[in-house]
């Protein structure tokens, strides 16, 4: 499972060089207020440092952005993209309990956010919680049931798990989503190989049990010492 294919890189390169067309909600935003944000010019100069893949110095202008007046930011998406963003730099650093922390902050003010559930649901998975993250991914996509790489993470922690049919369906889903989407069709062979695996290892363990249980009772039968009691016999006649 890539992360780099996650959607969030999306957004970073469309956020380099412009500033983000606010989302209003009640008091008009205008570029010119964004522009002369501090928070705003913090946020688009930590974006410039992701596209340099320069994780840790992007993290601190959005630490720096969240700890300066957040009203106007609120007020559009630049919030939200914070706490994505950050996430992802912290999960490219493999900081995993942090990135955790930095999601859970910001699924407290977004709490259907696709993303956030979706990031969350991988460092999950790179720390080996796989019910935790299988549950993160189940909220991903209960709000956006159309969010492949969601539900090809589901089906990835579902092979992890062993749970081989719940990610043939999950990967299935995916490809409805995205068709052309090559990470579904190699997720949906090996979630069917692992399938087809388990099924005959589990046919052979029965056929091992059985023929053991054949083979004990007719060790029995042929090799228990004529004229001995059987085990039950043997203890009805002890209480004489």
């Amino acid at each position: 499972m890539d992360f780099r294919k996650f959607p969030t890189i999306l957004a970073i390169l469309l956020l380099t060089v412009l500033f983000i067309q606010p989302v209003l909600s009640g008091t008009t935003v205008t570029s010119d207020n964004l522009e002369n944000d501090e928070a705003s010019v913090l946020f688009n100069r930590a974006e410039l440092l992701l596209v340099d893949d320069d994780y840790e110095n992007a993290i601190k202008l959005f630490d720096q952005a969240l700890a300066s007046n957040t009203t106007l930011i609120k007020k559009t998406d630049i919030h939200l993209y914070i706490y994505r963003d950050k996430a992802y730099a912290q999960i490219q650093l493999e900081l995993y309990d942090d990135a955790l922390a930095t999601l859970n902050e910001g699924l407290a003010f977004y709490p259907q956010d696709a993303m956030l559930w979706n990031n969350k649901g991988y460092a999950l998975y790179r720390t080996g919680k796989m019910q935790d993250a299988l549950a993160a991914y189940d909220s991903a996509v209960s709000f956006d049931s159309n969010y492949t790489i969601a539900h090809i993470n589901r089906g990835d922690t579902l092979i992890q798990m062993g749970r081989y049919p719940d990610a043939v369906a999950a990967y299935i889903r995916a490809n409805e989503t995205d068709p052309f989407n090559t990470a579904a069709a190699d997720g949906l062979k090996a979630a069917r190989k692992g399938e087809a695996e388990s099924t005959r290892t589990m046919t052979i363990l029965l056929a091992v049990f059985i023929v053991a249980a054949i083979g004990v009772v007719v060790w029995y039968v042929r090799f228990r010492k004529a004229g001995e009691p059987a085990p039950e016999e043997k203890r009805e006649r002890s209480k004489k």
